[in-house]
């Protein structure tokens, strides 16, 4: 299990092992402060008063644009009371709203229905740095985004050598909840470094009980010896601190230098297949879970 050391730009490269890590089945709710409510609970929003709005649209027509499935199959959605506009249970067939300043979440998922908004999985490629534009000449985020019309910008950053899961949006409050630590947005990484003998039996204990780094003590949320071969180990992290190169530095405390890093998931995104350099537009399904883990 030799340490890939290329930059995928030439010759192959041998197959990663995939993260055997699945998206919740539950959504993670959260209110615009962070707090984490019920998934039975209302979702405040801007919205106020009766949801019906005379001169809207109707509920169901919103929803099977939205990509619920077929008329009477949103019918049933909202008599089982699986949608909510502006934090309100609506049952009532017929209720017409304005998809434009309303609310709409099903089963706790909202509906982004702004065609303006652009979400973007990048799957950033090493030897890049996270900007638009790099005094020094190195590769930037711009190549990503040329084929955009929307301005895009970077949601947080990965490190020069760092490759993986970076979201590139111009949703400024999304991006703004994202990286605010209130709302502990999970991330998950695969680490790879040189472990002659195999990962000595206390490292994932203390990834998980936590390190003393020099700005503070850090912690992994989980943590799981993925792979190893007597030469080479490879380690999954899972945590919700987003401080500069702290996954590095929490391997560095315990004696290990990374040969490889990276980002596989950030909230209910995977990275899953992306090729390097490639990027996707985000799935209804996953931008309504990620905008209601952050209060939206």
């Amino acid at each position: 299990m030799a340490a890939d050391r290329s930059d995928g730009r030439s010759g192959s490269r041998p197959p990663r092992r995939r993260s055997a890590f699945t998206p919740p089945r539950n959504v993670r709710l959260r209110d615009g402060e962070g707090r984490r409510v019920a998934p039975d609970a209302a979702v405040p929003s801007g919205g106020a008063g009766e949801p019906h709005r005379e001169d809207g649209e109707r509920l169901q027509k919103v929803l099977a644009r939205a990509g619920f499935g077929s008329r009477r199959a949103c019918e049933a959605l909202i008599s089982g009371g699986r949608v909510r506009v502006d934090g309100e249970v609506v049952q009532e067939q017929g209720v017409r709203v304005d998809p434009a300043v309303q609310v709409i979440h099903v089963d706790g998922r909202r509906l982004q229905l702004d065609d303006s908004k652009l979400t973007l999985v990048l799957n950033k490629p090493r030897a890049v740095v996270s900007a638009m534009s790099d005094p020094e000449g190195r590769r930037d985020l711009s190549e990503f985004t040329a084929a955009h019309s929307q301005r895009l910008y970077h949601v947080g950053r990965l490190d020069f050598e760092t490759e993986g899961l970076l979201l590139l949006t111009n949703d400024g409050e999304l991006a703004h909840r994202l990286t605010h630590p209130s709302f502990e947005v999970e991330k998950t990484y695969v680490c790879r470094f040189d472990a002659p003998g195999g990962p000595p039996r206390g490292l994932v204990k203390a990834l998980r009980e936590g390190v003393e780094l020099d700005d503070g003590p850090a912690r992994a949320d989980r943590a799981r010896v993925l792979a190893q071969d007597g030469r080479e180990a490879v380690v999954e992290v899972t945590l919700h601190e987003g401080r500069n190169r702290i996954v590095r530095r929490m391997f560095a405390s315990q004696g290990f230098e990374l040969t490889a890093l990276m980002r596989t998931r950030i909230g209910p995104v995977l990275l899953g297949e992306l090729p390097s350099g490639a990027t996707r537009e985000l799935t209804g399904r996953e931008l309504g879970t990620l905008m209601a883990e952050v209060g939206l």
